[in-house]
């Protein structure tokens, strides 16, 4: 366990529940999967992801591309946000920076994502993106806005 995600409440069962699924869905195929992302931890306000290195993610030098890092730091803030709501809600991505730390040659990378600020519709988060070596390669700050509970008013 990181020493981040214990600063984070464990989940409630009833929503440890809800999100035992992300990632693994089986109707369809989404982004999130095609590209590889697993969920390695969840709790209340963060999440830990890997996203398993492949030569499909390189970029021609060699070096992962920068757009799957950019799918592993959007993402892992996906269950951040969402397992702090006892109904499921829509929430999508307003606005994302990245910055890009080091190169990722041939090794996993893991991501924490977390919220700094929550509002009642926008949700502020960051993250940190790290080799499995734990060399610390990229960052990431989010906001995202959120939705109604369906069949609630805003």
């Amino acid at each position: 366990m990181s020493p981040r995600a214990e600063r984070f409440d464990l989940l409630p069962e009833s929503v440890k529940s809800q999100w035992e699924g992300f990632l693994k869905w089986e109707d369809a195929a989404y982004f999130p999967q095609l590209v590889g992302i697993e969920v390695e931890e969840l709790r209340r306000d963060y999440a830990r992801m890997r996203l398993p290195w492949r030569s499909e993610l390189n970029q021609p030098q060699g070096l992962m591309h920068g757009g799957a890092i950019a799918t592993l730091i959007d993402t892992v803030v996906v269950p951040a946000i969402g397992t702090a709501y006892s109904t499921p809600r829509p929430f999508s991505t307003i606005e994302m920076s990245v910055r890009y730390l080091g190169p990722v040659r041939k090794e996993d990378l893991v991501a924490e994502g977390w919220v700094t600020r929550r509002g009642k519709r926008v949700v502020f988060c960051d993250v940190e993106v790290m080799t499995a070596s734990s060399v610390v390669v990229a960052t990431g700050h989010l906001i995202y806005i959120v939705g109604s509970a369906k069949g609630t008013e805003a």
